[in-house]
């Protein structure tokens, strides 16, 4: 009986260090400092992704609804409410993927069709133009993607974009082997539960059928052409995927569910 009680303890306190290292990895929140975890409960971690996304997805819902409380919304507030979102949606998370996509941009035009090279440019701190210009672009479709959500659309759809673009990377490292060995994205494609996280997304896609089924089934075959799309350019220049790939992935999705919310409105 102590040993059964010890072991279902051991277990509720890795899925909170796993829970709370997602968080910490993935969003500005002061989490304390962490121990080093091993990489079991690292790659568990990976699970509690979406959760993450939903989490953010309920701040942008919250700080919608304030805005919203605090002023009349009309035109150029709904622009302005845009951008403060936008601002939020990006500071929750650090930059953190706007990072890998800027890599990615640099890398996929500087590296020439070359494995090597573009994996070396990918670990380059610095941004040229073609990082700025593809950043400066996602975010200006992003933002009036965001203004055309807040004038015809449910608060509510602000959910989505963060839940799927975090459900995506699941999908992405269950499909695509990842090319770097070192680092933290390596311990989570090795040692993430790969069984669990392949009922997890089919968990988020039945739920959003049932939710919505007709608006569903099309918002799901956007992300999906748009993951196969992906999933091909990294196989054909890397033969397969790194931290930075993961990261770009995440606003791409999350901007191709935006525009996708906003034809379905």
């Amino acid at each position: 009986m102590n040993v059964s009680t010890g072991e279902k303890t051991f277990s509720v306190s890795r899925h909170v260090s796993a829970l709370l290292l997602a968080v910490q990895f993935l969003t500005i929140f002061p989490v304390k400092q962490l121990p080093l975890q091993d990489k079991t409960t690292t790659g568990l971690s990976l699970l509690y992704y979406p959760l993450v996304g939903l989490l953010i997805g309920a701040i942008l819902v919250v700080a919608e609804w304030l805005g919203q409380t605090l002023f009349t919304v009309h035109s150029v507030q709904v622009l302005l409410l845009a951008a403060l979102l936008l601002s939020v949606w990006v500071g929750l998370t650090g930059a953190l993927h706007l990072d890998g996509l800027a890599d990615c941009a640099d890398a996929w035009v500087g590296g020439f069709g070359s494995r090597q090279k573009t994996l070396e440019i990918m670990k380059d701190p610095t941004s040229g133009p073609v990082a700025i210009a593809v950043v400066v672009l996602l975010l200006l479709v992003k933002l009036t993607a965001l203004v055309a959500v807040l004038t015809y659309g449910s608060i509510w759809l602000l959910l989505l974009a963060p839940l799927l673009a975090r459900l995506s990377l699941l999908v992405l490292l269950l499909s695509t082997p990842y090319v770097r060995k070192q680092g933290l994205g390596e311990i989570l494609s090795r040692y993430f539960p790969r069984s669990a996280a392949t009922k997890l997304c089919l968990l988020g896609v039945l739920g959003l059928l049932v939710l919505a089924f007709s608006k569903a089934l099309a918002l799901l075959l956007c992300v999906g052409v748009t993951l196969l799309l992906l999933r091909r350019m990294m196989m054909s220049r890397l033969g397969g995927c790194t931290g930075d790939t993961l990261g770009a992935a995440v606003e791409i999705v999350e901007v191709v569910c935006l525009v996708a919310l906003v034809a379905l409105l």
